[in-house]
């Protein structure tokens, strides 16, 4: 009882202060993974990767996936719900006071505000992404070894998307899905 109470505070407390989407939720992942030892760096990565390619909301399939692992179908409601609760609880009182503060230039002054805050969250967060597909802490602190801190196929495979992304005329305008098939692909490949 006390892992699904611990599971609803953690995403409740995710949920209230991950402005900016699901991308943003990944620092706070991060963050709970070193805290509680739920999820290693590599299932979190694991967990943005299907995440990413699974429809809905990243953040909740994230939610959903840490509470299944957790604890099972009941952990996964219980953290999803967790996640969701606080945006309900704010879109309900901005919905209430919205029509009499609509005009307020302190209203809108502080959504002005949130604006870098939630750009802030979702650059982290892109780092912290890159961050888990390049560099791998997990066998490093196993092996000890320095060349274990990076995987060389993570950083080719990076390397080809960016220049078929970015500098490749022809391939510059594919739809995403290409890009993520090819690396699901090259995944099952070489092993990642």
């Amino acid at each position: 009882m006390m892992l699904y109470l611990k599971l609803f505070i953690e995403f409740f407390l995710t949920g209230l202060f991950a402005v900016g989407g699901g991308m943003a939720t990944i620092p706070f992942l991060e963050d709970m993974s070193n805290r509680t030892g739920w999820f290693t760096h590599a299932q979190l990565a694991d967990m943005i990767a299907v995440s990413e390619s699974t429809p809905g909301p990243i953040g909740v399939n994230m939610a959903t996936y840490v509470g299944y692992l957790t604890g099972g179908i009941p952990g996964g409601i219980i953290a999803t719900l967790g996640l969701v609760t606080p945006s309900c609880i704010v879109i309900l009182i901005v919905a209430a006071f919205l029509k009499a503060f609509r005009n307020s230039k302190y209203v809108e002054r502080v959504f002005y505000g949130i604006r870098p805050a939630s750009t802030a969250l979702i650059g982290a967060a892109g780092v912290s992404v890159l961050m888990l597909c390049i560099v791998d802490v997990d066998a490093f602190v196993l092996s000890k070894k320095i060349f274990d801190l990076v995987d060389p196929k993570a950083i080719i495979l990076f390397a080809l998307i960016w220049v078929f992304t970015n500098l490749v005329k022809k391939t510059k305008k594919f739809h995403p899905l290409v890009f993520i098939a090819f690396s699901a692909i090259i995944g099952l490949v070489f092993k990642f």
